[in-house]
C-alpha cells in the first residue's frame, strides 16, 4: 500500500503543481481519494507526518532570530488577534443556540470557546512551504509571519500541556543547563562535514530533542523547536536547514495524506466548513492586517505577512481533538475542522501563488491603513551616487558585488531584504542597505536616476519577473541583468523585459575557466 500512497500523491501533486498551485493542494486530495479507496493510514503514515512536523519545527528554529519574538508587532498581534478572534468567534458560534436552533448539539460557552480558540490558530507548516518556495523565509515579512506562528505554537503547547494534564516532572529543571551545551553542539556541527554525517547530526537532534523533553513530561514538537533555536546563528546553520530540506518536504507529504485519510467528510460537515472558510477566514484575515497596520507596520508588509496567515491550523486539528477527547465538544467537530484545513489551503494557495501581482493591483487602497508614523527601525532607502545595483546579497549577488567593485568601487551598490546579510556586509566595509525588490514602495521611496545597470540576482525567477515589472512601473530606463538556473528561465526573463541573462550553472563554468586562463598567463612567465 505505501507504493499506492506515493503514486497517488505523486499523480495529484504534480497535477496540481501544473496548474500553478502548490503540491501540498495535491497532497490533501490524495489523503481523500486514498480514504475513498478503503486504505488507511496506519502507524506508518503517522510516523511519517510526526516526523514532518518535528524537522519542520527544528529548522525553524535553525532560522529563527529570537529578537524578532520580542519585538511588539510580534509578540503584541499574535496576542491580540488570537484573544479579539475567540471573542468574535465564540459570539458567531452562540447565535444558533441563543435561538434556540440545534446546530450539531447545542453548543454552550465552553465548547464554542474550544472551537474558537483551534480556529484562532494558522498554520506553521503552510505559511513556512510558501514563503520557502518564494524565498522570503528572510524577508521582513517572513520574519513578522514566522514570529507570530511560533508565538502561537507557544500557546499551543502550553495549553496541550494543560489540557492533557501532563504537567513537566521535577526533571525537567535540568533543560535548563541545555545552553550551556551549545558550545559543544556548534563543535559538532561544525566538524560533521556536508555529507551525510551533517544529515544525519540533523535529524538526531531534531528527533533526540523531541525525545529529550518528552521524558521529563513536555511536548516533542517544543523540544525540537528549541534545540533548533539552540544551534541557530551559528557558520553552519544555513547549511544545515538546507541539507534537512528535501527530507522535511518529503516527510511532510505524510502530514498532508494523513489530514484526508481518516474520514470522508458528510454533507453538513462541507456545509459548516464551507461557512468557516467563506465567513470566518475573511473576518481572521482582515483582523490580522488591521492589527499590524496599527502597530506601524507598513501596508504592503502587513498584507504579505497576513497573506502567510490567512489559513487555519494543523495545531487547531490538534487542539480540537484534545477538546474531543476531554469531551468539550462533539468528534464532528475534528473533521469540520479538517475540512475548513484544507479549503482554507486550497484558497491559500491559490492567493498566495500570485500575491505580489494582486498587491500592485490594490496597493492604493491598502496605503489608507497606514499609520503617520513608521517604526523606528524604517530608514529610507538611501543608493548615494551608485550607477550600478546588484539586487540579492546571496552567494551569487555577492560574487557579482564584489566583481563588479573592483571596477567601478564605489558607484557599485547592492540591496537584501535579510538585515543579518546587510548587516554582515555593512561590518566589511560594503555599500550595501536594505530593501526588497518586490515592494513596489521600495522603488518609489529610492532614487534611481542615476542607475545605469541593474543586476537581479534573486532567489526565483517569478521575484525578478516581479521586480521588472516594478521597474518598468517607476520608469527605469537602464539596463537589466539576471542569472537564471536553467534555459527556459531565461527565455522567460528576456520575456519580461530582461536585457541579458546568464545561465548560472553554465557561466560559473566559465567563469572558473576564464579565472583558471587568467592565472597561467600571470604565472608562465615566471616558471621560465
Amino acid at each position: 500500500m505505501d507504493f499506492l500512497w506515493l503514486l497517488i500523491a505523486l499523480a495529484l501533486g504534480f497535477t496540481a503543481q501544473q496548474i500553478r498551485l502548490p503540491p501540498l493542494v495535491g497532497f490533501l486530495c490524495a489523503g481523500f481519494a486514498l480514504h475513498a479507496l478503503g486504505i488507511e493510514g496506519g502507524p506508518a503514515l503517522e510516523k511519517f507526518a510526526d516526523l514532518g512536523i518535528t524537522l519542520l519545527l527544528f529548522t525553524i528554529g535553525l532560522k529563527l532570530r529570537l529578537r524578532n519574538l520580542l519585538a511588539p508587532e510580534v509578540w503584541g498581534t499574535a496576542c491580540l488577534h488570537m484573544a479579539s478572534l475567540i471573542v468574535i468567534l465564540v459570539g458567531l458560534l452562540l447565535i444558533p443556540t441563543l435561538m434556540g436552533l440545534s446546530w450539531l448539539g447545542v453548543l454552550d460557552w465552553q465548547a464554542a470557546a474550544v472551537i474558537s480558540f483551534a480556529l484562532s490558530f494558522s498554520s506553521t507548516v503552510f505559511a513556512v512551504k510558501t514563503l520557502e518556495d518564494r524565498g522570503e523565509m528572510k524577508s521582513r515579512h517572513g520574519q513578522v509571519a514566522i514570529g507570530i506562528l511560533i508565538i502561537q505554537d507557544i500557546i499551543a503547547v502550553i495549553f496541550l500541556t494543560l489540557a492533557t494534564d501532563k504537567s513537566p516532572t521535577l526533571w525537567a529543571l535540568l533543560l535548563l543547563c541545555l545552553p550551556f551545551l551549545r558550545p559543544l553542539l556548534n563543535h559538532f556541527m561544525e566538524r560533521s562535514g556536508h555529507g551525510e554525517i551533517l544529515v544525519l547530526f540533523g535529524i538526531f537532534m531534531a528527533i533526540g530533542g523531541g525525545e529529550l523533553f518528552e521524558l521529563v513530561g513536555m511536548k516533542a514538537d517544543l523540544g525540537a523547536l528549541i534545540i533548533g533555536v539552540m544551534l541557530s546563528g551559528q557558520r553552519k546553520s544555513g547549511e544545515l536547514s538546507r541539507t534537512l530540506l528535501s527530507f522535511k518536504d518529503l516527510f511532510l507529504i505524510g502530514f498532508f495524506l494523513s489530514i484526508g485519510i481518516n474520514a470522508l467528510p458528510t454533507m453538513s460537515d462541507l456545509v459548516i466548513a464551507v461557512g468557516l472558510v467563506l465567513l470566518v477566514l475573511p473576518i481572521k484575515t482582515l483582523l490580522f492586517f488591521g492589527i499590524l497596520t496599527r502597530f506601524r507596520i507598513r501596508a504592503r508588509t502587513a498584507y504579505l505577512s497576513t497573506t502567510s496567515l490567512a489559513n487555519y491550523s494543523e495545531f487547531g486539528l490538534i487542539v480540537a481533538a484534545v477538546g474531543g477527547g476531554a469531551g468539550w465538544i462533539d468528534q464532528q467537530w475534528l473533521m469540520i475542522i479538517a475540512i475548513s484545513l484544507s479549503f482554507s489551503f486550497v484558497i491559500g494557495s491559490i492567493v498566495n501563488v500570485r500575491v505580489h501581482s494582486l498587491y500592485a493591483s490594490i496597493e492604493h487602497y491598502l496605503h489608507y491603513f497606514e499609520t503617520d508614523k513608521r517604526l523606528a527601525s524604517y530608514v529610507r532607502p538611501d543608493l548615494g551616487d551608485a550607477e550600478i545595483l546588484v539586487v540579492g546579497m546571496g552567494r551569487v549577488g555577492s560574487g557579482a558585488y564584489l566583481a563588479m567593485r573592483e571596477t567601478y568601487a564605489d558607484m557599485v551598490y547592492g540591496i537584501d531584504a535579510d538585515i543579518d546579510k546587510v548587516n554582515s556586509h555593512q561590518r566589511s566595509g560594503h555599500q550595501v542597505i536594505l530593501g526588497d525588490a518586490e515592494d513596489i514602495d521600495f522603488w518609489h521611496d529610492v532614487d534611481i536616476s542615476k542607475l545605469r545597470l541593474i543586476m537581479l540576482a534573486m532567489p526565483s525567477m517569478r521575484d525578478m519577473q516581479q521586480a521588472v515589472k516594478f521597474l518598468n512601473n517607476v520608469g527605469y530606463s537602464g539596463a537589466i541583468a539576471a542569472v537564471a538556473k536553467h534555459d527556459d528561465d531565461r527565455i522567460a526573463l528576456e520575456a519580461a523585459g530582461v536585457h541579458e541573462s546568464f545561465n548560472f550553472y553554465a557561466e560559473a563554468g566559465a567563469g572558473f575557466a576564464e579565472h583558471a586562463r587568467q592565472q597561467l598567463e600571470i604565472k608562465t612567465p615566471s616558471t621560465r
